[in-house]
């Protein structure tokens, strides 16, 4: 069994590079059994090491406000177009609401993100590492049809963007050629015992029944004296998700955990996995919505609860159902004073829905359109939806719902697949998470080491 599975080993490491405007997904196996997130082996050493003079006097001008928006890494160049078109990336991915204030913020940690794909292509290099424009343009193509377009088409959409393919492709290259990287200098030399499998597991089965969280994180850090710039940065953070930005865009840009990379995802996680103060913040958080900045050791957590469920148990919200929508929408420019007698009849015909067989029939008496969907899980449809489809009957319709963009539509439940008892993720799976995580946390380091040996010059 043992040799089996470190033969699979690389095969089950997964690949999740979360291209930033292709909306890295929030995902995890579930591994509640796991200790709570510990601190980093590769953890810098305290301030006092230093041994620091408490009172100094600083030679020659220093702006903090004042920043390089371009620099030289070992010799290649990152251009003022590089930054913009890769910051254009980001204000795509939220959806272009963001102030001046926050697009300055941005720019700086976008160079910074920069220097560091530069750094893994370029050590990618070293290690005789070549990706090849066939692989890049796969990848491309895939995330092009993430958005529903053509790979024209979506190189079209980044330019309308500011962007540029360009610029998306080599972010495609810095990522391919680190996880290449990884696989050849990290991967062979982590191991996970099929003890440490077998335990998960047992902790697991032991667990059965609790509330499990699916969480996801931005960390700022944050010393005395920056205490309050971070504070204010925060809750810039939450306001701009809050109105719309992408978490996962911010939390790429912005988090100083691990689970940056990967857009924030912390994973299923249970309560008691968690410190204290976000355990409180979690448990107060509806599907969907982010906390305010929580004080945790060594600076703030934004987190959002992505989802919740019950360890090994079946879920309602994993049930599968047929529906019919049926939807009635309004020409352009009418007011909502002229949409509301519409409206009224709408609502009034859908009370005269009294099963799925009835549906067509009353649609077609007002107009209205009819769509059949047999494969939706309660699960994937909006949260206000959600705990309405848990509690309606078969033949049964939802209060209309909508606006004078969109139209407004009602659901009819015409069948239901309940959720079976879950069997948990099997001993491959949780390997393989493991495995990444500790792969990942070597990466930190080796991505560390290049930065300190390298030579950038800010121009």
């Amino acid at each position: 069994m043992k040799a089996q599975f470190r033969n699979n080993r690389k095969a089950l490491l997964r690949f999740r590079p979360g291209l930033g405007v292709a909306a890295a997904v929030l995902a995890g196996l579930s591994m509640s059994a796991l200790p709570a997130q510990t601190v980093e082996d590769d953890a810098a050493a305290p301030a006092s090491a230093l041994n620091l003079p408490k009172d100094l006097t600083i030679f020659g001008p220093s702006d903090p406000s004042v920043r390089k928006a371009t620099a030289i890494v070992n010799g290649t160049i990152i251009t003022d177009t590089d930054v913009d078109q890769r910051l254009a990336l980001v204000v795509a991915a939220n959806g272009g609401k963001v102030s001046d204030d926050e697009r300055e913020r941005l720019k700086l940690q976008v160079l910074r993100n920069l220097i560091d794909e530069t750094l893994q292509i370029q050590e990618a290099k070293a290690n005789e590492i070549t990706i090849t424009s066939a692989e890049i343009d796969q990848t491309f193509a895939r995330v092009a049809g993430n958005f529903k377009r053509t790979p024209d088409q979506f190189a079209a959409y980044l330019r309308e963007q500011g962007a540029s393919a360009a610029s998306l492709r080599r972010q495609i290259e810095g990522e391919l050629a680190w996880r290449r990287l990884l696989g050849r200098r990290v991967e062979p030399f982590v191991n996970v015992g099929e003890e440490e499998v077998n335990a998960v597991i047992q902790r697991l089965n032991a667990s059965k029944g609790a509330t499990e969280l699916h969480i996801a994180e931005i960390f700022l850090s944050a010393t005395p004296d920056s205490n309050d710039e971070v504070v204010q940065n925060a809750h810039r953070i939450v306001n701009q998700i809050r109105q719309g930005a992408s978490f996962v865009a911010y939390a790429r840009q912005f988090s100083e955990a691990s689970t940056a990379a990967v857009g924030g995802d912390l994973g299923w996680v249970r309560g008691e996995q968690l410190p204290d103060s976000l355990a409180a913040a979690a448990a107060s958080l509806e599907r969907g919505q982010i906390s305010d900045p929580v004080p945790v050791p060594g600076g703030y957590s934004i987190i959002a609860l992505v989802d919740k469920r019950q360890v090994l148990m079946a879920d309602p919200a994993d049930a599968q159902l047929a529906l019919k929508q049926v939807s009635i929408s309004f020409p352009k420019g009418m007011t909502q004073a002229e949409a509301t007698p519409k409206v009224e009849q709408f609502a009034t015909a859908m009370k005269h829905i009294t099963g799925c067989g009835t549906v067509e029939k009353v649609a077609k008496d007002i107009g209205a359109e009819v769509i059949d969907n047999d494969q939706v899980r309660i699960r994937d449809l909006p949260a206000p939806l959600q705990k309405m489809m848990i509690d309606l009957q078969i033949g049964q319709a939802t209060a209309p719902f909508g606006s004078l963009g969109d139209g407004v539509r009602v659901l009819v439940l015409c069948g239901r697949d309940e959720s079976q008892v879950g069997s948990g993720p099997s001993f491959d799976q949780i390997l393989a998470q493991m495995e990444e995580e500790r792969v990942n946390r070597r990466a930190r380091r080796y991505l560390r080491d290049l930065r300190r040996d390298a030579v950038v010059d800010y121009r």
